[in-house]
């Protein structure tokens, strides 16, 4: 056992104590901005059985702190068996500059974005999940970061809005705190972040085009892949040599699953597109900075490893010392988000107690156990997990068609 702490403990080093130094010696390149840069963009929000939730959503977006002239919204329908269509061309119809697009048939989330921003014609594309409310300076904080050219992607931070509904969603808030602010600390010192959230991310539209056969084509052994499109997106703009980052002062907050079965069935999704990515650019690892190319090789390995680990464990009867471990470990990170000065900064909603973070030394044993090898059997699939029905309706509208625009 000894091999595996000794590698877990060079996982946690490379991520958390390397990543830290290089993000503080290149804190002053990460904090060059141009507050006067105003480019054109269009948000883009790619729309599957969101309900209400997407009325909602269109009308934060109306609200950003931009000027109007130069913000377009497109949400995309991906025919949608519930009446999210309909609320969102309520929305089209109340709101200037707001236009809906309804797939002709269901073809998941990337084409769906693929086919908003081949209608744009602006600048800046901004990614926005369906069912996030954005902060209104986030445009703004995202935009201003834009200072060089090679700049292709910047990418907001996501709360959770639902703290403190019970066990799960405050786990999942200390989880989202230690995802964005620390797991992602080497690759934002590096400004080669791969994978940026679809909640919340600004693009160049230049780039997007330039990458859109790749995208429009993504496949493994010749099976089209339509989940981790977030992760396969970044890691392409950094493989064509342009430069992504993180900011924590553009914001947005997203409804944490509270039951166990939504809850699983997000972290497969996860599970799968990490997978998915490992298969694709693991061949490309090598051209990563080596401190990044040692992190993405050493979470394949745990990514692998670390199931066979917890079976051994469980046969040989040593099961407790390693549940004593995580439990130490996550008793640590609790300590961390507690004393943190960026977390005592949040208002005491965005908050919880760090007590609330124990639960995840048991469900990370789980995911790791059962999650890798079923997203390893169902990379086939094409379902969006956290939505709902898998089978979808064919649209009325034919491509391109705008179900609703605004005035």
């Amino acid at each position: 056992m000894l091999p595996v702490y000794l590698f877990i403990l060079l996982v946690f080093l490379n991520r958390y104590v390397f990543g830290l130094y290089i993000r503080l010696v290149n804190n002053k390149r990460l904090n060059v901005v141009d507050d006067k840069f105003q480019p054109t963009v269009t948000v883009v929000v790619p729309l599957f059985n969101e309900g209400k939730s997407i009325y909602d959503t269109i009308i934060a977006l109306t609200r950003l702190d931009y000027p109007k002239e130069k913000l377009f919204i497109t949400v995309v329908d991906d025919c949608s068996t519930d009446d999210s269509y309909d609320w969102a061309c309520k929305a089209a119809r109340e709101m200037q500059n707001v236009k809906v697009l309804r797939n002709p048939k269901n073809m998941g989330k990337r084409k769906g974005i693929n086919h908003a921003v081949r209608e744009a014609k602006t600048e800046m594309i901004l990614s926005v999940d369906s069912d996030v409310i954005v902060h209104p300076k986030a445009l703004r904080n995202l935009v201003r970061h834009f200072v060089d050219p090679d700049m292709a992607a910047v990418g907001g931070r996501v709360h959770v809005s639902n703290p403190n509904d019970n066990w799960l969603s405050r786990m999942q808030t200390i989880k989202y705190y230690f995802g964005q602010e620390h797991l992602k600390n080497l690759e934002n010192g590096l400004q080669s972040v791969l994978c940026l959230s679809g909640c919340l991310t600004l693009y160049r539209r230049h780039v997007l085009m330039e990458l859109e056969p790749v995208l429009e084509n993504r496949n493994i052994l010749g099976v089209a892949i339509k989940y981790g499109e977030d992760r396969f997106l970044t890691h392409e703009i950094v493989k064509a040599g342009y430069r992504t980052m993180m900011t924590m002062d553009a914001m947005c907050f997203t409804k944490a699953p509270t039951g166990l079965k939504a809850y699983f069935s997000q972290q497969l999704r996860w599970k799968r597109s990490n997978i998915a990515d490992f298969i694709v650019h693991l061949p490309f690892a090598w051209k990563l900075h080596p401190l990044l190319c040692l992190q993405y090789a050493s979470m394949l390995m745990l990514l692998l490893i670390y199931p066979f680990v917890i079976i051994q464990n469980f046969a040989t009867g040593n099961f407790f010392h390693l549940a004593t471990f995580h439990v130490a470990l996550i008793a640590v990170f609790g300590l961390i988000y507690y004393f943190a000065p960026s977390v005592r900064a949040l208002p005491p909603w965005l908050r919880v107690h760090p007590i609330g973070f124990l639960p995840m030394a048991v469900l990370m044993p789980v995911a790791y156990l059962l999650l890798t090898p079923l997203g390893l059997l169902t990379l086939d699939s094409s379902s969006w997990e956290t939505r709902g029905h898998q089978g979808a309706a064919q649209a009325n509208a034919g491509p391109g068609a705008p179900a609703g625009a605004g005035k």
